[in-house]
C-alpha cells in the first residue's frame, strides 16, 4: 500500500486573524491568537508523530489566512499549480510562488480570471483528483490543473449556504457564493490511495453534496467509502484530516468517523485539546498542510 502525504508544507499562525469573514465559519467571538498558535504547534507535533516530513516557512505578514497553506497550490511531483484566491488572500499568491520555487517546484498559474483554491478544493488520490466547484474554484481551472498534473478529474459539488428564503448566500467579503463546504476538503477525505488490485479509501459526507454528486460518488467502484454524518462534518470538521494511509490525524470530536477508521485498521490520533481557534477562520487540520509529494 503506497503511503500518502509523506511530505507537507506548513507556515505558522503568527499573522492569523479573522477580520474579513470570507466563509460562514468566521466566528463573532474574538480570536485568541496564543491558543491558535498552540493549536498549530499541536498539529505539527502530530504530523511528526505520524512519520510525516514537515517543511516549515513563515506565513505572509499581510494575509489573515496564510496559516492555511493547503490553499496555496496543488502539487504533483515537481509541478505546482498556483491558486487564485479571494481578495482577502490575494497577497498569498506571490508569496506561495516564491516559497514553492525555492523548494524546487515549477510553478504554473491557472488562466487569468479563473478561481482556484488549490489543494483545498482538489484532493488527489492516486491518479484521481476529487474536485469541488462554484464556491472557490471554477471547473475550467480544475480541468486545467488536472491536465497539467496528469490526474483523472472527478468533478463534484457541495451544497450551497442558503438564507431564510432558501436562496444561495453571496459572501459579502469575497463577493462569491458561499457554502459550509466551500472547499471540498471540508466534505471529503482521502484515506488510502489505490494500489494495483487494492481499492483506495475515502471518507465523505453524503449530505454535504448535491444529489448529482452523491450519485457520482455512490457509483464509484475504484474506492471503498466511509460515510461521515452531517453533524460530524459541519460541527467537528471531521473530513478535514490528514492521512498517511496508516495513521489519520483528525478531530477528537468525531467519534463515529474515528471508529470507522479504526475498523479499517487505521491508527487515529487527535489534538488534545481539540482545535477551536484555528477553526474560527473556517479551517482545520488538513487546511494547515500542503502536500509536497
Amino acid at each position: 500500500m503506497p503511503l500518502i502525504n509523506n511530505h507537507v508544507l506548513m507556515s505558522d499562525a503568527d499573522n492569523f486573524s479573522t477580520e474579513q469573514p470570507i466563509n460562514p465559519y468566521y466566528h463573532p467571538i474574538p480570536l485568541n491568537l496564543a491558543v491558535a498558535t498552540s493549536e498549530h504547534t499541536m498539529i505539527y507535533d502530530l504530523l511528526l508523530k505520524a512519520g510525516i516530513k514537515v517543511t516549515r516557512v513563515k506565513s505572509p505578514k499581510d494575509s489573515q489566512d496564510g496559516v492555511y497553506t493547503a490553499n496555496w497550490a496543488l502539487i504533483r511531483g515537481d509541478k505546482a499549480i498556483l491558486a487564485h484566491l479571494p481578495s482577502a488572500r490575494i497577497a498569498e499568491e506571490d508569496y506561495a510562488e516564491k516559497v514553492l520555487t525555492e523548494l524546487g517546484k515549477t510553478v504554473i498559474r491557472v488562466p487569468k480570471n479563473l478561481r482556484f483554491s488549490g489543494q483545498g478544493d482538489a484532493l488527489a488520490c492516486g491518479d484521481y483528483l476529487f474536485c469541488g466547484r462554484d464556491y472557490r474554484s471554477d471547473v475550467a481551472a480544475q480541468e486545467f490543473a488536472a491536465q497539467q498534473l496528469g490526474f483523472k478529474r472527478i468533478q463534484l459539488q457541495t451544497i450551497p449556504q442558503l438564507d431564510a428564503l432558501d436562496q444561495p448566500v453571496i459572501n459579502m467579503a469575497s463577493g462569491w457564493p458561499d457554502s459550509f463546504f466551500y472547499d471540498i476538503d471540508l466534505a471529503l477525505s482521502i484515506i488510502k490511495a489505490p494500489d494495483q488490485d487494492q481499492k483506495g479509501l475515502i471518507a465523505y459526507c453524503p449530505a454535504a453534496f448535491t444529489a448529482e454528486s452523491q450519485a457520482t460518488l455512490a457509483a464509484m467502484n475504484t474506492f471503498d467509502k466511509i460515510e461521515i454524518s452531517i453533524e460530524e462534518a459541519e460541527y467537528a470538521f471531521a473530513a478535514n484530516l490528514v492521512s498517511t494511509g496508516k495513521t489519520v490525524i483528525m478531530s477528537s470530536r468525531a467519534p463515529k468517523l474515528a471508529e470507522a477508521l479504526r475498523d479499517h485498521g487505521l491508527n487515529v490520533i487527535s489534538p488534545d485539546p481539540d482545535i477551536t481557534e484555528l477553526a474560527k477562520g473556517g479551517g482545520f487540520i488538513r487546511c494547515t498542510t500542503l502536500t509536497l509529494d
